[in-house]
């Protein structure tokens, strides 16, 4: 996708505490593309969850692996993508979290939610890298 707008690009270390540098930038970036707050809530989660998912399952905790996310936008669109140094996954055999036998389960509700809080999802390289698309 093209951009004539703007872009930034994030680098963090696998780590949970990590994601409070995740939140500032998409705080940050919210101002600068003008987002309403119902946007604005979609985003930080769909960030988050693709970002822990990064570090927690990509990335395994390993603090010497980073997590890329980028974001590009302009008066339209946001898209980010998350890149960990993970070996990836099977995005196409994920466990619907709606599913009778997997409503009490704890994990599983990350691409989820992702899925229905994003305008588009899209896996790359074998699921270690996923953009996330948002309609302005």
């Amino acid at each position: 996708m093209n951009y004539p707008g703007m872009e930034r690009v994030l680098n963090i270390t696998s780590r949970i505490e990590s994601l409070r540098e995740v939140e500032k930038m998409v705080d940050e970036i919210s101002i600068a593309c003008s987002m309403s707050s119902e946007v604005y809530g979609n985003v930080m989660i769909a960030t988050l969850e693709a970002a822990n998912n990064a570090i927690l399952h990509g990335n395994k905790l390993d603090e010497n692996k980073d997590v890329n996310i980028e974001f590009r936008w302009d008066e339209n669109k946001l898209e980010l993508v998350v890149t960990d140094q993970g070996k990836g996954f099977n995005y196409k055999d994920i466990p619907d979290p709606t599913a009778p036998g997997n409503v009490e389960k704890v994990n599983g509700r990350g691409v989820f939610l992702m899925e229905k809080l994003s305008d588009g999802i899209n896996f790359m390289e074998n699921g270690s890298k996923v953009s996330l698309t948002f309609n302005l």
